[in-house]
Order: C-alpha cells, then sequence, then structure tokens
C-alpha cells in the first residue's frame, strides 16, 4: 500500500469518528465501561495468583525422624529425599532447634517448655519443599514408607482445600475477563455497524466506480483502532492511579496480612495489555462488520 493511499484511510477512519461524534462518545464510553471492568479483574487475578504463589511456597513437608536413628541412619535418609525427582530442597532442622523455635514462637508462654530443655521430647526434622506445590501430597505418601519416618506432616485436608480454591478462582477469573473482552467486541462491532449503514450509499458509489473491498475496508479497519484506542485510556489512568495507591498507602497498613505485586511496573505491563486489547478488538470487531455488509 502506498503511503499516500494509507494516509488518505487515517483521515477518512478519524473524520469519522468526528462525523459521528455523539456514536463514538457512546461506543468509547461503553468500551472504557468494559476495559475499566477487564482491567481490575485482570489486577485481582494477577494479585491472587501472586498471593496464591507465596502460599503454596510456604507449603512444606516435615518428616519427623524417629528418635532411634542414628546418624547414619538421619544421613541415609537425607540422601533418599534428596533422590527423589519432585524434591526441590532437604533442611536438617535439629530436636533443639525445634524446641528453641516453639518457644520463640509462643512468646511469654514459651517459657513453660523451657524444663524441657534438659529431656528434649522432640524429633529431630527434615523440612522437605518441593519443586511444584501439588506434588506434596504424592511425595509425602513416598515419604511416610520410609524406615525411621517417625511422622509426615504437611497439613493434607488444608492444602488440599487450598488448591481447589486456587484452582476455582483462576478458572472463574479467566472465564469473567474471556466474556469481557468479547462483550468490549460486541459493542465496537454494532458500533462500526450504525456507521456503515449510516454510510451504505457512499459505499455503493464507491464500489460502483472501481474500489476495491479493501480500499473501502481499511477506514473502517482504522475506525475501529481508533475506538479501542479511545476507550482504553481513562481505564489506564484509572488503574495507575488506583493501583499507585493502594500499593503505597493502604499495603503498608495491613503488612502481614497480604502482597501485592509492585506498582512498577505492573501498572505499565496492565496499561500497555489494556491498550493492546483495546486496538485489537476494535479491529477485529470493524473487521467483522465491514465483511459482512461487502458479502451482500
Amino acid at each position: 500500500m502506498k503511503a499516500r493511499t494509507f494516509g488518505r484511510h487515517l483521515r477518512e477512519g478519524s473524520k469519522s469518528l468526528g462525523r459521528n461524534g455523539w456514536m463514538t462518545f457512546a461506543s468509547a464510553s461503553a468500551v472504557t465501561v468494559t476495559l475499566l471492568l477487564v482491567g481490575v479483574f485482570f489486577m485481582l487475578m494477577m494479585n491472587l495468583n501472586h498471593i496464591a504463589k507465596l502460599i503454596e511456597n510456604d507449603v512444606e513437608i516435615r518428616v519427623h525422624v524417629d528418635a532411634a536413628a542414628t546418624a547414619d541412619d538421619r544421613k541415609a535418609m537425607k540422601e533418599k529425599l534428596d533422590a527423589i525427582k519432585q524434591v526441590d530442597t532437604v533442611t536438617f532442622s535439629s530436636k533443639d532447634k525445634e524446641l528453641k523455635d516453639l518457644i520463640n514462637s509462643m512468646g511469654d508462654e514459651g517459657q513453660a517448655f523451657e524444663p524441657f530443655e534438659q529431656q528434649n521430647p522432640l524429633n529431630d526434622v527434615f523440612v522437605v519443599k518441593t519443586k511444584e506445590p501439588t506434588d506434596v501430597a504424592k511425595v509425602a505418601e513416598q515419604i511416610e514408607k520410609y524406615p525411621y519416618a517417625a511422622k509426615v506432616q504437611y497439613g493434607q485436608d488444608q492444602v488440599e482445600k487450598l488448591f481447589k480454591v486456587l484452582k476455582v478462582a483462576r478458572n472463574i477469573g479467566i472465564v469473567l475477563i474471556l466474556g469481557l473482552l468479547f462483550t468490549a467486541m460486541f459493542l465496537i462491532s454494532n458500533t462500526i455497524k450504525i456507521t456503515i449503514v449510516a454510510r451504505r450509499e457512499e459505499i455503493e458509489i464507491m464500489r460502483l466506480v472501481g474500489a476495491t473491498n479493501s480500499f473501502i475496508r481499511w477506514p473502517f479497519f482504522i475506525e475501529g483502532l481508533f475506538l479501542g484506542v479511545l476507550g482504553s485510556i481513562v481505564p489506564i489512568a484509572v488503574i495507575i492511579g488506583v493501583y499507585s495507591v493502594l500499593y503505597n498507602e493502604v499495603q503498608p497498613k495491613f503488612d502481614g496480612f497480604f502482597e501485592l505485586l509492585p506498582a512498577f511496573p505492573f501498572v505499565l505491563q496492565v496499561s500497555l495489555l489494556l491498550l493492546v486489547i483495546g486496538g485489537l478488538i476494535g479491529m477485529w470487531g470493524s473487521t467483522l462488520s465491514i465483511r459482512k455488509f461487502l458479502r451482500k
């Protein structure tokens, strides 16, 4: 395509937005609302996924070593744990350290356990972390069969419930985002259809004088792109402003309860994504509309 021809398509696409001012405003507003919802859900989804990964990474298997195990037995057990292909790290924690951690974790009430320092009833422990959190149950089941594995703990019920909740939440979020994207595409598509109907005579004349479908299609294609980009401006501004406040002002007040993704570059990535989504669904919506019309 020649540069002059492309420039003509750009001008026609821009003029069409101006000629149909109220329709452009209504359509861009509808796309704005839709993309704002997409941005909010995407922001929630990414942070939910981030928090879920932090929780999953905290899931570990605690292998209590039988008190009858010798130093060689503990060494042999660690070698077997290291050899499991799903295992990422194996850390040894002596029974003295276990008791000290218990006392420290209980604050003032922990003093009640200090007399046990002379005759420590706890076991040595191997703390096992898997490469994938979902492998915890399978690895724990395997370790339970090892000699001198007195007890294997990983919070079975809680872990399984957690993984189920996270999976459902992720799936619901994906379905909602896809639904909103199709809604935005439908809105832009309908706007372009109305524009096409209003300019039907002009298009018919262009076809009679020999204009190709491609020549007719390009201005609508660009108009759809502009509509999508226009509709993404407000959501981008809102996402940047609101998320920056949440991260810098609100999160510090709830330190320890949750940890959001860092504001930068996250808001820039979401902004770019909304801009691209707006442009793509605008072009796709206009392509669908004009294609049906040109087939007639």
